[in-house]
C-alpha cells in the first residue's frame, strides 16, 4: 500500500477529460428491477412514478384490508387512519429514501469529480483514481451483496419485529388494527400481514440498502486516503481543499430525515396510546441524533492524519515566508532601510503586511474535519426538525402561539 503524499499543488494542472463515473445508486438488482417496471428512466428519470408507486404498493392494500376488517377509523383501540408510525413509515420515510437517491447521485458525482478538478489526485495517479472507483461499482452492482439484505429483511427483521410486537402490545395492554390481543398471544389481521410481510419488508430493505451504500462510500474514502494526496496547503477552506467533502452531508440527510421522522412517530404513538411523557425518551432522542451525526461525520475523518500534517507543513513554510517579510518590512520602515524620499502614506507595504497576517490566519485554523460549520448546521437541523412537533405533546401549541406573540408585539 502506498503511503500517502502531501505536497503543494503543482501550478500546472491538467484538467480532467470528464468527470469520474462515480454513482452510489446508478446499479444493482433493484435499479434493474426498476428498468424493467418503467419505475426509471436512466439515469433517475420518472422520480415521481417511483416514489407514488412503491408508496401505494405499501399504503394501499394495508389501508383497504384495514377497511374491510372495519379497522380502518374504529373497532379497535388503534384504528389504520389513527396510527402515525404506519403513514409516517409508508408516506414520509419510503418516499424520502426513494427522493434521497436522485440528491447521492447528483451531489457525490460532484464531490467525487472534484479530486479531479482541484489536482488533489494527481494526472498520474488517475488510473489508480479510475480503478478504485471501478472496484466501487463493482461492489454497488453486487447481486449477492443485494440478496444477502434481502434474506436480512426477510428473516431477521420480521422475527425482531415480531418480538418487539408481542412487548410492545403487552405494555399496551390492547388491540390494534394490525394485531388483536388474545389470551394465547399476539395474532396479526390480514392488514396486519400484509404490512409486516411486504410494507415493512420494502421500508427495510430501501433503509438497509442505504447503509450498504453508506458502506461503500466508506471504503472508497477509506482507500482513496492511501493514495498519493496532493492537498493545497494554502486554500481558503482550511482544509487543503478538501471542504467540498462538506457536501455530502447534506447529500445523505434525507436518508436520516427518514428515520427521525420514524422516530418521532414511534414516540408519539407511545406518548397517545400508552400515556408515556415525552421526557422519558429523552435518551433515545439524544442518542439516535448523535449516532446519526457521527455516521456522516467519521468517513470524512479518514484524512485527519494528512490533514495534521499538511498544517504543519503549511505552518512551517508559511512561518518562514512571514518571518522574511517582516524582517524586510522592519528593515525597511522601522531602521530606515527605505529609499530616500519614499513616502510612507500610500505604500502597499503596510497592506500586505495585514493581508499577510490574514493569511497566516487561514493556516493557523487549519481542520483535521473537512466540515464547515454551515454544512454541519445545516446537518443538524434537517435531521432534528421532524422530532420538534413532539414539543406539543409537552407545550400546547396555543401556549407557544400566545408566548412568541407576546415577545415579539
Amino acid at each position: 500500500m502506498m503511503r500517502p503524499e502531501i505536497v503543494p499543488p503543482s501550478p500546472q494542472r491538467a484538467s480532467p477529460k470528464g468527470e469520474p463515473d462515480f454513482s452510489l445508486v446508478l446499479g444493482g438488482p433493484l435499479y434493474q428491477l426498476y428498468l424493467a417496471a418503467r419505475l426509471i428512466r436512466p439515469p433517475l428519470k420518472l422520480l415521481p412514478r417511483r416514489v407514488v408507486g412503491i408508496s401505494l404498493i405499501c399504503w394501499l392494500p394495508t389501508m383497504l384490508l384495514s377497511a374491510f376488517g372495519g379497522r380502518l377509523t374504529a373497532g379497535t383501540p388503534v384504528p389504520f387512519l389513527l396510527d402515525p408510525e404506519v403513514h409516517t413509515r409508508l408516506l414520509v420515510a419510503i418516499p424520502l429514501l426513494i427522493v434521497a437517491e436522485v440528491l447521492v447521485h447528483n451531489r457525490i458525482s460532484m464531490v467525487i469529480a472534484q479530486f479531479l478538478e482541484r489536482g488533489i489526485v494527481a494526472q498520474q495517479d488517475q488510473a489508480s483514481f479510475q480503478k478504485l472507483i471501478g472496484s466501487s461499482m463493482r461492489l454497488r452492482n453486487s447481486v449477492t451483496a443485494e440478496l444477502v439484505l434481502l434474506a436480512l429483511v426477510a428473516g431477521v427483521g420480521y422475527e425482531m419485529w415480531s418480538h418487539n410486537l408481542t412487548i410492545t402490545q403487552a405494555n399496551f395492554v390492547m388491540s390494534s388494527w394490525y394485531a388483536d390481543k388474545t389470551d394465547t398471544g399476539m395474532h396479526l389481521t390480514a392488514a396486519g400481514s400484509y404490512y409486516a410481510l411486504v410494507s415493512l419488508s420494502v421500508f427495510r430493505f430501501l433503509l438497509i440498502r442505504w447503509y450498504f451504500r453508506l458502506f461503500i462510500w466508506y471504503r472508497f474514502l477509506w482507500r482513496l486516503r492511501a493514495m498519493p494526496l496532493h492537498f493545497s496547503l494554502y486554500h481558503p477552506d482550511r482544509a487543503g481543499g478538501l471542504g467540498f467533502l462538506s457536501a455530502s452531508l447534506v447529500a445523505f440527510a434525507p436518508v436520516f430525515v427518514a428515520q427521525t421522522s420514524t422516530l418521532a412517530a414511534v414516540i408519539f404513538a407511545k406518548i397517545r396510546y400508552a400515556g408515556d411523557k415525552l421526557p422519558a425518551f429523552t435518551m433515545e432522542v439524544a442518542g439516535a441524533l448523535l449516532i446519526f451525526v457521527l455516521l456522516l461525520i467519521l468517513p470524512l475523518s479518514f484524512f485527519a492524519v494528512q490533514l495534521e500534517r499538511a498544517a504543519r507543513i503549511a505552518r512551517r513554510e508559511f512561518g518562514a515566508l512571514s518571518s522574511r517579510y517582516v524582517d524586510d518590512f522592519r528593515l525597511k520602515w522601522v531602521q530606515g532601510g527605505a529609499r530616500e524620499g519614499e513616502p510612507l502614506l500610500g505604500t502597499s507595504d503596510i497592506q500586505s503586511l495585514a493581508d499577510l497576517a490574514n493569511s497566516f490566519n487561514v493556516i493557523s485554523e487549519m481542520r483535521l474535519l473537512p466540515i464547515n460549520k454551515e454544512a454541519m448546521l445545516r446537518l443538524v437541523i434537517l435531521i432534528t426538525v421532524p422530532l420538534l412537533p413532539l414539543v406539543l405533546t409537552v407545550v400546547p401549541a396555543r401556549e407557544i402561539v400566545q408566548r412568541l406573540f407576546k415577545l415579539v408585539f
